[in-house]
């Protein structure tokens, strides 16, 4: 079903140019219906809040869930109290390996495949995903990664590694690893790659998004965003056209960005006809107002993901009670 992405070519520049620079191509699939409902951040009105991040994809029909939370217990309890049946979901896509997007993975695999054994088995990464880490000062394994791929590799599920841009379901992408084109570097907590026997800094080469191409423009559903904000907005534009950025969905790791750098984002976003932000997890409570009055958006179209909290592509934002 994963049909590649022709189009990249090694060198290619991501400034403003015009459209006759890419080849000829079909028309894009684009998806009529999508909800992205949040399993996982730390605002709650009902269900548990954590400091990670998951949400369900439903697109067309078509059931992902995109990372899967901190704790072990997080996702699969708070499917639970919203009443959504997640034993029916193949495909898991992790963004990256830190242990807050990748923590339920193993659980939900050996508690919904009791029910439907196809549950949680096909997992969607990036390269570099499974390299070695250190923490400063430390000498063992820092990715947890590691162990969860041999887990879950012992219970029949598989691993698919996206090098490029690829279509998984028809108008649904995952970007593959991010070019890095602007300096935004939300890497978190230093670690290294441990790489031919020395340490590197540890970029978070694998950081991957979802892309969901819809007729009111593109939506990306990101994890942290290590790869930058607006390094994925403007990939996502080379994968699917210049088509508006609808909606963001996730985490920008801008927590703890200074205003200088929210302007900049912001601006960019604005430039980008950013129409919608559910902004989870690491992105910060203080960023998203800021976007929200840098970029023009208002209380309705910029918002704190909380459990539960949604986005729809005909409705917009439902952000429950307690971030409305």
């Amino acid at each position: 079903m994963l049909r590649s992405f022709m189009y990249m070519v090694a060198g290619l520049s991501f400034s403003a140019g015009p459209a006759a620079a890419l080849p000829a191509r079909p028309p894009l699939h684009k998806v009529a219906s999508l909800k992205i409902t949040v399993l996982s951040t730390m605002l709650a009105d009902r269900g548990m809040g954590e400091w990670g991040f998951s949400v369900l994809v439903e697109a067309d029909g078509h059931r992902i869930l995109f990372d899967t939370g901190l704790h072990p217990e997080t996702v699969l309890d708070n499917a639970h109290d919203l009443g959504i049946d997640l034993s029916n979901v193949t495909d898991v896509v992790l963004s990256h390996h830190h242990g807050d997007h990748t923590g339920g993975l193993v659980e939900l695999r050996q508690e919904l495949s009791k029910k439907s054994p196809s549950a949680m088995s096909r997992i969607h990464v990036a390269p570099g995903i499974f390299l070695s880490r250190r923490q400063p000062g430390r000498d063992d394994e820092a990715n947890p990664t590691i162990a969860v791929k041999a887990a879950m590799e012992a219970t029949g599920a598989v691993f698919v590694v996206h090098g490029k841009a690829e279509e998984i379901f028809p108008g649904v992408w995952l970007t593959g690893p991010v070019p890095r084109p602007n300096p935004e570097r939300y890497y978190g907590a230093p670690e290294s790659i441990v790489t031919d026997g020395r340490l590197v800094t540890d970029s978070i080469p694998e950081d991957m998004a979802l892309l969901i191409n819809t007729d009111k423009g593109f939506v990306i559903v990101a994890g942290c965003g290590h790869a930058g904000t607006i390094n994925t907005v403007e990939y996502a534009r080379r994968i699917l056209g210049a088509e508006p950025a609808y909606a963001i969905v996730g985490g920008l790791h801008l927590f703890a960005a200074p205003d200088s750098a929210l302007a900049w984002t912001a601006t960019r976003l604005r430039a980008a006809h950013l129409g919608y932000l559910l902004g989870a997890h690491c992105t910060g409570i203080e960023a998203v107002f800021r976007i929200r009055e840098l970029a023009a958006l208002d209380r309705k179209r910029a918002v704190v993901a909380a459990i539960g909290s949604s986005f729809d592509a005909s409705k917009g934002i439902d952000p429950l009670a307690l971030a409305q």
